[in-house]
């Protein structure tokens, strides 16, 4: 699909937005400029992203948007208050992926990049809860595996166990 690309997270998203999103309406993507809001664009999308700023304690881009829609892939994990960002949202539409909490990992933690550290693994209902909780109605929701071709346990499981979700919620009336 795409050269040096998570290739069945990418095509599942990519699948999944042009399922619920059309092309004439304005994308904040939160996170910086990355392989997928480039793709996102490739295909027609008119994508916006937020700059690098700390989302739990900054969400001035978020407030002054005028998206219509906010995508939010493989963010949640990173902040201590996604309840704080979804709050601040204005936009009427929202897709979001999470990586799922994994029974037999632990979360995702770098060694090197203080930053680059998950606070968040979501289960599904967990995640549901969260939106239910910001005013938001979870419209259509989507489950997907990551096999690898690793030898063990581990790997094994992977090909069996879900482990990104994603949603497309709209905002409550």
């Amino acid at each position: 699909m795409y050269k040096n690309t998570p290739h069945k997270r990418y095509h599942i998203t990519l699948e999944f937005l042009k399922t619920h999103i059309s092309k004439d309406k304005n994308i904040l993507d939160l996170g910086v400029p990355n392989p997928f809001s480039e793709i996102m664009k490739s295909e027609g999308y008119m994508v916006t992203n937020t700059q690098g700023e700390d989302l739990d304690e900054d969400q001035a881009t978020i407030k002054s948007s005028d998206a219509e829609v906010v995508t939010a892939f493989e963010i949640f994990e990173h902040l201590l208050s996604p309840y704080e960002v979804l709050k601040a949202i204005k936009a009427d539409h929202i897709v979001v992926s999470v990586p799922l909490k994994l029974w037999f990992a632990s979360a995702y933690r770098s060694k090197t990049d203080m930053r680059d550290r998950h606070y968040h693994e979501f289960e599904d209902w967990q995640l549901d809860w969260l939106l239910e909780k910001t005013g938001w109605t979870i419209q259509d929701s989507i489950k997907w595996t990551n096999p690898t071709k690793k030898i063990g346990i581990r790997p094994l499981l992977r090909w069996f166990t879900p482990r990104y979700y994603m949603i497309y919620a709209t905002r409550k009336s």
